[in-house]
């Protein structure tokens, strides 16, 4: 692989083509109108442009990614996070063109996308589930089924992903009306109306596991734990997870190795899942067949570089290495930092960054999309960037953290770098007491600061 093409903008564009040039790979960053002069169109060898402002008439536009590809004529296709990456059509079309598609293939992507297939597959490996239903059908007696699942309960869209697509239903009084809502919703969002209904857990943890797989082969580098989320967005990820029982440590990282194996998965990947402290059982929600935003946590405690996976392995190498040759070592944090003002409801903060110093220190990494004099588009998802610390153990990872995160200021737009000081200083944080609902449910946090 000689060229590689990364179909994305911002932090992930960044961190992509730092790690093809030390692999020798020359770059080439798409950009719409809005990001010509970025940080990330400034460090690609090459450059295209793909059109518009507007998501929808440039980075979501397969036909012209596929074209600024050919039209730079490179070797393979890096979707980033985002954006097309979890596409199948999209991927399809790249591996149509000829180009080296890096990540799993169009039909891994279809498969694991559509949610109740890939709950199917993953029972089918042995990986916990939450009492659920297939598809729910126009003959189906809804009402019967969910009285099976058990309330509460959450109608799901089997097409959506990253905490969309979800509706909860406490009384079965509202089951019905929230199903064709949910399915309402579901066909404008996603194209697709196909529901169904899974056990909902309240006060539970987000817990996940890095899976890398060769098409063979696969293996685990270990877990991580994504519990504190705004609006079932993630705002801080560890790993590895804490508190997590041993048992329920292996179940989860083995299941998701066996399903890995069973699909025949190619490339990095995560399979996602609720844990329940109450109860002391986790349960699958979904697998991620791309790159994740948290992903530096993983490579800080393995000393791999899940990028370069992905490239060698999508350009035909095997993994080299068994589960055994993973080592882990110390605790890793991630903050995203958020062009966001928490003190107006954490509304986008567009403008240009005026100057920027990012905190530094032993085991601090900072993974950025931008820096001073470039402009925050008002057109795009608000992250600047990550801040990822490592310790030799989580107490010592909390305080470098937070001592990092009072280094990083931001002049010219608003940042969530105060707030994120401010929720690893709880001491529900510190006693692993959180949950995904954990800051809604502290109004103090949420308010003005």
């Amino acid at each position: 692989m000689k060229k590689i093409l990364i179909a994305n903008r911002g932090e992930i564009a960044v961190r992509v083509i730092r790690t093809a040039r030390e692999m020798g790979i020359l770059t080439v960053g798409v950009h719409s109108d809005a990001d010509q002069d970025s940080y990330a169109a400034d460090l690609a060898d090459e450059t295209v442009s793909v059109g518009p402002a507007p998501a929808r008439l440039s980075y979501l536009r397969p036909e012209k990614i596929v074209g600024a590809a050919l039209e730079a004529q490179v070797d393979a296709i890096h979707p980033g996070y985002g954006f097309l990456s979890e596409n199948a059509e999209f991927a399809r079309a790249v591996v149509d063109a000829g180009i080296t598609w890096v990540g799993p293939s169009p039909e891994i992507i279809e498969l694991m996308g559509d949610k109740s297939r890939a709950r199917q597959a993953a029972i089918a490996a042995g990986v916990p589930t939450l009492p659920g239903t297939d598809v729910i059908g126009p003959d189906d007696d809804a009402v019967a089924l969910a009285r099976g699942v058990g309330y509460p309960l959450v109608v799901k869209a089997s097409a959506g992903g990253g905490g969309r697509g979800i509706r909860l239903v406490e009384d079965p009084a509202d089951l019905l009306s929230t199903i064709e809502t949910a399915r309402t919703e579901a066909e404008a969002a996603f194209g697709s109306s196909e529901v169904y209904l899974e056990h909902f857990v309240a006060a539970a943890r987000h817990v996940e596991v890095q899976v890398l797989g060769d098409g063979v082969d696969a293996v685990h580098l270990g877990d991580r734990d994504c519990s504190l989320q705004r609006r079932q967005q993630k705002v801080v990820e560890e790993a590895p997870a804490p508190d997590l029982p041993d048992d329920i440590r292996n179940q989860i990282r083995d299941s998701a190795v066996e399903l890995t194996r069973q699909i025949g998965y190619e490339g990095a990947g995560t399979v996602e899942f609720l844990y329940d402290p109450a109860t002391r059982t986790a349960a699958f929600i979904e697998m991620n067949t791309r790159l994740q935003v948290e992903h530096p946590v993983t490579e800080m405690i393995t000393g791999l570089d899940l990028v370069r996976e992905q490239i060698r392995i999508a350009d035909g190498e095997k993994l080299g290495y068994g589960q055994s040759d993973i080592q882990f070592d110390g605790h890793a944090i991630e903050c995203r930092i958020n062009a966001e003002d928490p003190a107006a409801e954490f509304m986008p903060s567009p403008g240009t960054v005026e100057a920027i110093t990012l905190g530094g220190g032993p085991g601090v990494r900072v993974d950025f999309g931008i820096v001073a004099g470039k402009a925050v588009a008002p057109f795009y998802d608000s992250l600047l960037g990550k801040l990822i610390v490592w310790a030799p153990t989580r107490d010592r990872a909390i305080a470098r953290t937070r001592g990092a995160l009072t280094e990083t200021t931001v002049q010219g737009v608003k940042t969530t770098t105060g707030f994120l000081h401010t929720i690893l200083g709880r001491p529900e944080f510190a006693a692993v007491a959180h949950h995904t609902k954990f800051l809604e449910s502290t109004p103090d946090l949420m308010g003005p600061r």
